[in-house]
C-alpha cells in the first residue's frame, strides 16, 4: 500500500510540473520582474546580449526568467528613441562605472537624459519614439564601456526634418 501511494505521489508531480504548473520556478511574475528591473518586454535574445555585456550569471538568469521568446533575432531586434540612466545621486558613490559614463561618455548620446531619483538603483528606463517607457533594465555591474555599447546597439534616436 505504502509502496503504491509514494509511486502515485511521484507521478502527480510529475503530470503538474509537466501541466506547467511547476514552470512558475522557471518563470517570475510581472511584479518580481519589475522588482529585478525587467519589464517583462525584454526578448530572451536581448538576455542573450546581456551576457555578453554583463558576466553576471545570477543577472542574467534573471532576465531569462522574465522574457519573452523570439522567433528569430534578426527579425524582432527591439530599438529604442531614446534613454533615461535613472540613478540616486546619494548612492552614485558605489557605481563608478555609471560615473564614468555620466561624466565622460553621455555626451556623445543626446538621446540619453539623466535622471535624479532618491534611493534608485542605476537603470535605464528604454523609451519609444512617443516617449513612452517600454523596458527598464538594471545596471548596477555594467562596465562604462557595456553600458556604451548596449546604447549603441539598441537606441536609434528618430532623424528628425528640421
Amino acid at each position: 500500500m505504502f509502496r503504491s501511494l509514494s509511486s502515485a505521489a511521484a507521478v502527480a508531480v510529475v503530470l503538474l510540473c509537466l501541466s506547467g504548473v511547476c514552470r512558475g520556478a522557471e518563470q517570475l511574475g510581472t511584479r518580481e520582474c519589475e522588482d529585478l528591473g525587467f519589464t517583462g518586454l525584454a526578448l530572451c535574445s536581448d538576455c542573450n546580449a546581456l551576457h555578453e555585456f554583463v558576466k553576471d550569471q545570477e543577472l542574467v538568469d534573471d532576465c531569462r526568467k522574465c522574457c519573452t521568446e523570439d522567433s528569430d533575432d534578426s527579425i524582432n531586434k527591439i530599438v529604442y528613441s531614446s534613454a533615461i540612466i535613472e540613478v540616486c545621486m546619494r548612492k552614485l558613490v558605489f557605481y563608478p562605472e555609471v560615473v564614468g559614463f555620466l561624466e565622460g561618455d553621455k555626451d556623445d548620446f543626446p538621446y540619453v537624459e539623466a535622471r535624479y531619483s532618491y534611493g534608485a538603483p542605476p537603470k535605464l528606463i528604454m523609451l519609444d519614439d512617443k516617449g513612452d517607457q517600454k523596458e527598464t533594465i538594471r545596471i548596477d555591474n555594467w562596465k562604462r564601456e557595456h553600458i556604451r555599447q548596449f546604447l549603441t546597439e539598441k537606441v536609434k534616436p528618430e532623424k528628425s526634418d528640421s
